[in-house]
């Protein structure tokens, strides 16, 4: 066979190999409303940049006849390509091949991937659309799960990892992107779920539809499983190359800084009118964040889960930060497990990867209730204090109205290395709302008034005098522990000079195999 022979041999088995599973499956695909994995692989990475592996692979498998039929690249496309410019690798599971069900060999390609990312620090995207461990392969199959979540587990914090749910994920094959940093779902055609309805109804006698035990919503909003939600692939796609525009390639590097051409003095009178004269009423923090942001940017992630907590990213004098806000609008702003949860893997993530980190606080406390305690709040909201304790990246925390309590403390208080600390002039901080202090502190003075008038009127005289010992800014800064108390105005102008100014912070953790986070 003469040299051109050899290169149209080659050509057909490139062209067999794009094909995945063939013509029909991949019009079936496209009714479904779904791309195909080299389709969303193009869409993702920037044009002409990817550059695959193991295009010929096939499996090994000889059982129920499997050896009479294989394709190549065994049902997954992998590669490295870029995205703006910086450097990706990806893996998309090609749904036309055997249902894009995991074999050995496949898993063995996926595994590459992770390796020659951890190799050069960059960044890997998962797409995930399968029908889960391939059964005609039993134990290899599972293997080479075990296999791929040892490289999840070895990455985590050192290259972001990002998986994308855009089909069928379930099984075994769901803790893959649990163990990776972010999870995207697309609505109405993908789904995460350990065992499947059929299982669910013969075990529990439970009656529930695919899209009700594990569809977006379910996972967007009850579980948090998953942190982004797209309407289509498109969308889905573009937000994870906006994801990816925050984050460092790996944990040795910082975010990508941009040209800034918002103003950092930028004055937004705005914030000095947005908090209400009623410490009772709610506003949206999302408007102060915007406010802050350059051009009002703000990537928010797990929109839908613990919405008492805002959290996601953004940019301040182009440097890029995570942002972390109690949310006044739902159930006034109060920290209860999911909240915690929800706050301390964002915190951990920002710290792994370098992101300063911003805090906007207005707490009333944590939700009080059998519910909570049982559900176990002492351990949950203890790994929000604990992420901000550990982080050693810079803290910036503006207080803007309450702060009471251990919620006080979680929230990036300066005994917890917070570096600079603000507040708003309408910052309440002490250890409880004047009202409980009152009926804890002269309760017996109280009711030694025998007219109910004179009852009311001592209560509303006590609360005042409290009110104006504690519930200001002052006294904690009389402390230290608040470094100034700034005009509300000024605040996106004294953050982005506060995060300047820790850009060379140098801050270490002692010297341990690994912490033991309260889970």
């Amino acid at each position: 066979m003469g040299m051109q022979e050899k290169i149209n041999e080659l050509l057909s088995l490139r062209t067999q190999a794009k094909l995945g599973g063939g013509e029909k499956r991949i019009e079936k695909q496209h009714q479904q409303g779904k791309f195909t994995a080299r389709e969303r692989i193009n869409m993702l990475l920037d044009e002409g940049s990817f550059e695959e592996f193991d295009m010929f692979v096939r499996h090994r498998c000889t059982n129920f006849g499997m050896d009479k039929d294989s394709y190549p690249g065994d049902g997954v496309v992998t590669g490295y390509g870029s995205i703006d410019g910086r450097l990706v690798f990806v893996f998309a599971q090609d749904f036309t091949t055997y249902g894009g069900s995991l074999s050995e060999t496949q898993a063995a390609k996926i595994c590459k991937v992770l390796d020659q990312a951890m190799k050069v620090g960059a960044p890997v995207i998962g797409i995930n659309d399968s029908g889960g461990a391939r059964i005609q392969e039993g134990v290899n199959s599972l293997g080479g799960y075990a296999e791929i979540f040892k490289r999840n587990i070895l990455a985590s914090g050192v290259i972001p990892q990002i998986s994308a749910i855009f089909g069928p994920c379930a099984g075994g094959a769901v803790y893959s992107p649990a163990l990776t940093d972010f999870i995207m779902m697309v609505k109405n055609t993908s789904y995460m779920f350990l065992t499947g309805p059929k299982v669910v109804k013969t075990v529990t006698g439970e009656d529930v539809t695919t899209e009700n035990l594990g569809g977006t919503t379910v996972h967007a909003s009850k579980s948090g499983v998953a942190q982004l939600i797209a309407q289509t692939e498109e969308e889905g796609i573009a937000q994870l190359r906006r994801l990816l525009s925050y984050l460092p390639s790996n944990n040795m590097e910082t975010a990508p800084d941009t040209v800034c051409n918002d103003p950092i003095e930028r004055i937004e009178n705005r914030l000095n009118e947005l908090i209400p004269d009623n410490p009772n009423k709610p506003y949206d923090v999302k408007e102060v964040i915007c406010l802050l942001t350059d051009n009002g940017e703000f990537f928010e992630i797990a929109t839908n889960y613990a919405k008492n907590i805002v959290v996601g990213f953004a940019r301040m004098g182009g440097m890029s930060v995570g942002v972390v806000a109690n949310q006044p609008s739902h159930m006034a702003g109060v920290l209860d497990i999911n909240a915690s949860r929800k706050g301390a893997r964002f915190v951990r993530f920002c710290d792994a990867f370098n992101i300063p980190l911003v805090t906007l606080v207005d707490v009333p406390g944590f939700l009080p209730g059998t519910g909570q305690e049982y559900g176990g709040v002492i351990v949950h909201g203890a790994k929000l204090l604990y992420a901000y304790g550990e982080a050693t990246v810079p803290k910036v925390t503006v207080t803007l109205r309450k702060s009471y309590g251990g919620s006080h403390i979680v929230m990036s208080c300066k005994q917890l290395r917070g570096d600079i600390n603000y507040a708003w002039p309408t910052a309440e901080i002490a250890v409880m709302g004047a009202e409980g202090a009152v009926e804890v502190l002269y309760a017996k003075e109280i009711a030694a008034e025998t007219d109910p008038q004179k009852q009311a009127e001592a209560f509303l005289a006590k609360k005042e005098e409290y009110n104006n010992l504690f519930c200001n800014p002052y006294t904690a800064a009389k402390f230290g522990y608040i470094d100034d108390v700034i005009e509300p105005r000024n605040t996106r102008y004294r953050v982005i000079k506060a995060l300047r100014c820790l850009q060379t912070k140098r801050q270490e953790n002692p010297a341990k195999k690994h912490d033991n986070i309260p889970l």
